[in-house]
C-alpha cells in the first residue's frame, strides 16, 4: 500500500510540474486528485496496519 502511495505522489508532482509549465488547470486539477488517491492510500494502509498488528497484554 505505501508503495501505491509513493508512487501516487511521484505522478501528482509530475502533473504539478506539467500544470505549471504548460499554464493549464486541468492538469493541475488531474493533480489535485490523483493527490487525494495518494492520500487516501495513505489513511487506509495506517488503519489496516494498526488492526494487523495484536495487541500486547500486560500482566
Amino acid at each position: 500500500m505505501l508503495v501505491l502511495t509513493l508512487v501516487a505522489a511521484g505522478v501528482g508532482f509530475a502533473l504539478l510540474v506539467v500544470s505549471l509549465i504548460t499554464g493549464s488547470v486541468v492538469w493541475a486539477w488531474a493533480c489535485i486528485a490523483v493527490c487525494l488517491v495518494g492520500a487516501i492510500l495513505l489513511l487506509v494502509g495506517l488503519l489496516s496496519g494498526r488492526r494487523a498488528t495484536p495487541r500486547r497484554r500486560r500482566r
